[in-house]
Parts: structure tokens; sequence; C-alpha cells
């Protein structure tokens, strides 16, 4: 299997099932030095893990991050930082009834006819279970990066939006609510609904607004790598996600050349930002600002048609403990592969230099 590793610079392997004996990577091309604040790592992973609140999976797991190299009396040694994430709370049986189907709108399907097999237990490298080696990595690239800020929040569930842009937002609100909406009215709403779709055994899609900031002006290229290029696509390798914009995005084709152009300041600051911070695949010290769009979980919990490897369609109900909307634990997935790509592109920028 191929497409394990992403990252140039700082880079990240992962490993690991679902159901397995533990998940883990590889950090590579991380400084030395870094004097490593594992209380903010173990944040981030708790801002990620399973059974947080009655909205997510009730899956029990610590995701203690245990390190195995790379790191001595603290810091960054410069050399590999390898890591294993055990898992301690699988329910393999709850899987059991899939094992000869295929889940609409799974990779189920089409794992086992590239791979000619497949781990049915939980999704196993398919399950978004695999994104908690990502939020490690994440975590230290944000300290790498330690100048730039980033934030992401749920700015839609279902049909329930946000209609203020981010710079209304108090971010401060984000941690107060199990949604990850800065908005404490809207987050409110927002639960019920989660709480509501739950209930009838179903699932809801959702979007997540990042943003980030104090951006140097100059990280990225021209050409292929594109910072928003590599935005998009470490958006889109996350479980769920259908759809990337940043900036002005789709809104952006409806306006005309006058109304979007971003006017100069001149200290080189633009009067509006709906190029999003970017300008020619190049950070322009602006804020950058995306929004993300997750796709209802496929997994529900009452009876839809599914496939057998014989061909029939037979009627089976999920089993398992699943989220019921996924964006409020993909806040910190977003953060992190945000920060994959920051550090990814810093690094490489001071290399240059």
């Amino acid at each position: 299997m191929a497409g394990n590793s992403f990252g140039k610079i700082f880079s990240l392997m992962t490993f690991g099932e679902s159901h397995g004996e533990a998940l883990g990577g590889v950090i590579d091309g991380c400084p030395a030095g870094i004097q490593l604040d594992f209380e903010a790592i173990k944040v981030e992973m708790q801002r990620r893990k399973p059974g947080q609140s009655a909205i997510v999976t009730q899956r029990k797991e610590e995701d203690e991050v245990q390190f195995l190299s790379g790191i001595f009396e603290g810091k960054t040694t410069g050399t590999p930082i390898g890591f294993i994430i055990p898992n301690t709370n699988q329910k393999s049986q709850d899987y059991s009834d899939i094992k000869d189907t295929f889940r609409p709108s799974h990779a189920d399907y089409v794992y086992e006819k590239k791979y000619g097999l497949r781990d049915y237990r939980g999704g196993g490298r398919s399950s978004a279970r695999e994104t908690a080696s990502r939020v490690v990595a994440g975590a230290i690239a944000k300290q790498v990066i330690s100048n730039i800020k980033i934030t992401a929040f749920v700015s839609s569930v279902g049909e329930i939006s946000l209609n203020k842009s981010y710079e209304e937002m108090d971010f401060s609100n984000i941690e107060k609510n199990p949604v990850r909406c800065p908005d404490l009215e809207m987050a409110l709403e927002m639960e019920n609904y989660i709480k509501e779709i739950k209930k009838q055994g179903d699932t809801v899609g959702g979007v997540i607004t990042c943003v980030i900031q104090n951006v140097p002006i100059g990280l990225g290229e021209p050409v292929f790598d594109k910072l928003h290029a590599e935005l998009g696509k470490a958006m889109l390798s996350i479980n769920a996600v259908k759809g990337f914009e940043f900036g002005s995005g789709f809104d952006g084709s409806k306006m005309k050349g006058s109304q979007h152009n971003d006017l100069f300041n001149s200290d080189g600051t633009t009067k509006t930002n709906l190029s999003g911070g970017i300008q020619g695949g190049i950070s322009n010290g602006m804020d950058i600002y995306f929004r993300v769009a997750f796709k209802p979980v496929a997994t529900l919990i009452q009876k839809q048609d599914v496939l057998t490897k014989e061909g029939d369609i037979i009627n089976l109900q999920g089993k398992g403990r699943h989220d019921p909307c996924v964006v409020p634990r993909a806040v910190p997935i977003v953060e992190a592969m945000a920060a994959l790509v920051m550090a990814d592109f810093y690094l490489l920028q001071n290399t240059k230099e």
C-alpha cells in the first residue's frame, strides 16, 4: 500500500489500523533543539479522542502517546521521531456482520477490489482513527512554527450555518462547547440538532472553517507547489472530506473583478482579503482562511441495503460506536493538517535562505 506519507521536509508517515495493537507514525525533518510542550500535545489528543461528549462516538480511548525516538531530555534531536498510540478499547465483534458485505459510501468495496482483502474491523487503514497520528505530528508542527496561529471551528452542521465572518467571532468560545462553534447560541442549536439526528440512528455533515494568522510573506511556490494547493490536498486527505475552498471560494466566481480585487494599502497589506491570504500560490502576509466540507458518516444505526460478496443486496443495520456528526472531532485534525503544511513550507523557505 502506497501513500502513507505526507510532506517534503517536515514529513509524516503513519501506520496501524483502527482495531490493531496500535497506531503510530514517524516524523522526519523536525529541526533539532525544539523544547517540546508535551502537555500541549496531550491537549490536542484530548480534543480529537472519542468519547469526549454525548454527540460523538462513545469508544473510550485515552489516546496516550508513547514516543520512541527523536527526543532527548524533552528536546527534539533532529532524528526521526517515532511514536505509537495504543488501541485499548476495540470491540471488533461489532463488525462481524459486515465481514462479507460492503457498506454503502464506505471504502469497503473499492478497498477489497484494489487489494484483494480488507481489515473489516472498523475499516482498518480507512478508519478515521488513523488521524490520531496526524494530530500528534500536527501538535509538534505547531511548536516548530510557534509564531503562526492556526484556529479551526465548526461553522455549519447540516443546514444550520453561521452567518458571520470569522473576524466577528470570539475564538475563546470554541472549546467551551462540544460542537466547537465560536457562537455559543448557534453551538447549542447545532448540538441539539446532532442529538436529534443521533436518536434517529442517522448522521449529518458539516463545514469547518480554518484561519491561519501571522503568516510570513513568501511561503509557497508559484507553479505546482502552490500553498493553497497543498492545503487543499491536506484537507482532502482527511476522512469524509468532500470539499475545500479558500478565500472567496466558489462565491468569487459570481463576482466582477472590480469587486473581487484586493486593493493595496501603502504598507503592502490589502483593504480586503478575498484572496484568502494567498496570491499566485504564495502567502501575502494576510490571514489565510479556508473551509472544509464533511459528508455525513456513512454508517447508520438503522437498516439500509448493502451489497454482499456474492452480489446480493440485503438489508442490514449498522452496529458499533460511530459519530453522528464528525465535524466537532475533526476540528483538531484540520488544524493538524494545516500545521503540517505550514511547517513544511516554512522550513522549505528557510532552507532556501
